[in-house]
């Protein structure tokens, strides 16, 4: 029987610094990095992270052009419930959530899939929510250049839940909306389309 083997590529030096950092990391909360369980730690936090961050060698832009196509339709297209994790760049917690993106087609529509994974090039990398929200909606619009674009974000952050106010039941919602969803019965029928509250 085979053992299981998940294949991923790293930077061996630039892994190994990240490495070490996290042993002197480990050092300085007063942890025994020689232990059995904290022996190969730092190891696995540096490719952690570099995983959690992966959207920085990514290019939003391509993934939308390389899949988009023309077409007459010009109705609002929504893809919600898109699961997002991200890491706050104040305290580096993650934050996780579900995205929810229309946008109204002006002779181009684009691969379903390509819009979660626009998603995934920008919270893959170190955020806030707001500025998240608008850089989703940023590349949609100027790769696509859509009628109008429009993205609600709901999070919860751990920099809420497990320190600071410790607030574990709060929610943090985003909106923004370019073109038509200005409008506020184009706007409106998309959060009702989401049962979101206006």
């Amino acid at each position: 029987m085979k053992s299981y083997n998940r294949k991923e590529e790293y930077d061996q030096v630039i892994t190994s610094e990240i490495a070490e950092s996290y042993s002197n990391i480990l050092k300085g909360v007063g942890e025994d990095v020689s232990r059995e369980g904290l022996v190969k730690t730092p190891l696995r936090a540096s490719k952690a992270i570099q995983f959690l961050t992966q959207g920085y060698e990514k290019n939003a832009e391509e993934i939308i052009k390389s899949a988009m196509f023309e077409e007459a339709y010009s109705e609002m297209i929504i893809v919600k419930d898109i699961e997002l994790y991200s890491l706050c760049e104040h305290h580096l917690l993650p934050f996780f959530g579900k995205a929810h993106i229309a946008y109204i087609p002006n002779k181009h529509i684009v691969g379903l899939s390509k819009i979660p994974r626009v998603v995934d090039v920008f919270a893959r990398r170190l955020q806030v929510q707001e500025r998240l929200t608008h850089q989703i909606l940023n590349c949609i619009n100027k790769t696509l250049n859509p009628q109008g674009v429009a993205i609600v974000i709901e999070a919860k952050h751990l920099c809420m839940m497990m320190r600071g106010v410790e607030k574990q039941n709060s929610l943090t919602t985003t909106s923004a909306f370019y073109g038509e969803f200005e409008k506020a019965q184009t706007r409106n029928e998309f959060l009702d389309l989401l049962n979101l509250s206006r």
